[in-house]
């Protein structure tokens, strides 16, 4: 049977281990708990609306800019307050306050494609005093998972769409449609094309070599000269214009020209203007009616003499339409000049003269 001083032992070293064992768990209550300060650790109350939860659970972290600063303490529906109805109230230690604002944004977000969401708060622009128990912070507009794999399904659904369109077009290929597939499966294509690649390839290695205009385009110094003396030649009359040398380059050079050019441009707007406003015969033509009614009227007059000629009418129009009246004319005009020759050759003939005395 143990003593009693045994038995005052083992209780003293149970109770040693309880209280080792009491310690152990207050500290680890303690480093549990740390993200939120401790147990003894002064916190506020933050609240944020949300129109969708989103996956988020209390417990959940609250993050400043990464940095874990809090948790979510409750998450309820207030059905009255839309559109943003869910509310959701944070716990910030107040030694964390320096980095939040009464206009931060806070956002639900997701820790990669399948972790939890957390909310995440941005201070990035924000400006406003430091938040106190019960401040309304603003929800930011950024994307939830499910609109991230919304857009995921829509870009799926745009790649299937190209792949079948590339499924298409393979099949096209290799049912010889198009100049294609025509040149992939028809041989006659094919070796028309491999021809024109010979051809090619001829054609090039002849240029290369200086034959043809090309060739000789490319190799021939001649040409160059040529180039290279024209443009000599150019450089010259440029020379020549900019010394005042021939007509252009007086016209360049000289101010007595400019200003015989610039008198003839003003004497013509000026006589344009008296034109214009009736000044002279030509302004009258221009600017008077009853002188274009005249000048009307005679060239219907013309054109009716004319028309008449045409017709035959008259003298002149019977010389001009009459086959015979322009015979006798002819005749006569004829008979006349053979007269004056023969009075030219024997005027005695013609030019008598007798003197009769009484």
């Amino acid at each position: 049977m143990p003593s009693r001083k045994e038995i005052q032992w083992s209780q003293l070293k149970v109770g040693s281990l309880v209280l080792v064992a009491l310690a152990a768990l207050v500290f680890i209550i303690f480093r549990m708990s740390a993200t939120t300060g401790g147990l003894f650790a002064k916190n506020i109350n933050l609240i944020c609306y949300f129109n969708n939860a989103s996956g988020l659970a209390p417990g959940a972290p609250v993050t400043l800019e990464g940095v874990t600063i809090g948790n979510v303490k409750s998450i309820v529906v207030s059905p009255g307050h839309n559109p943003t109805p869910v509310k959701v109230t944070m716990t910030v230690d107040e030694k964390d306050l320096n980095g939040l604002h009464t206009d931060s944004l806070a956002t639900i977000t997701q820790a990669g494609v399948l972790g939890n969401s957390y909310v995440d708060i941005d201070s990035t622009h924000a400006t406003g005093p430091p938040p106190v128990n019960g401040t309304i912070l603003k929800a930011s507009g950024s994307p939830t998972l499910q609109d991230v794999i919304g857009g995921a399904n829509s870009s799926v659904t745009q790649i299937n769409g190209l792949l079948k369109k590339v499924d298409i077009l393979i099949d096209a290929l290799n049912s010889n449609h198009g100049t294609v597939g025509r040149l992939i499966n028809n041989k006659q294509v094919g070796d028309k094309f491999a021809q024109t690649v010979d051809n090619l390839e001829a054609i090039t290695a002849e240029v290369r070599d200086g034959k043809g205009t090309l060739g000789r385009l490319l190799t021939d110094d001649t040409i160059y000269n040529r180039a290279n003396d024209a443009v000599s030649h150019l450089d010259r009359v440029s020379a020549a214009l900019d010394s005042g040398k021939g007509t252009a380059g007086k016209f360049i050079n000289d101010p007595d020209l400019y200003n015989r050019f610039n008198d003839v441009a003003k004497n013509t707007d000026d006589l344009l203007k008296q034109i214009n406003s009736g000044k002279g015969a030509l302004g009258e033509a221009v600017k008077d009616p009853a002188f274009a009614k005249k000048l009307n009227d005679s060239l219907a007059q013309l054109d009716n003499l004319l028309a008449g000629l045409n017709a035959g009418q008259g003298t002149i129009g019977q010389a001009l339409k009459n086959r015979s009246l322009y015979d006798h004319l002819d005749q006569t005009s004829a008979q006349a000049e053979e007269l004056i020759r023969s009075i030219r050759e024997n005027p005695k003939k013609y030019l008598v003269i007798r003197l009769k005395l009484f």
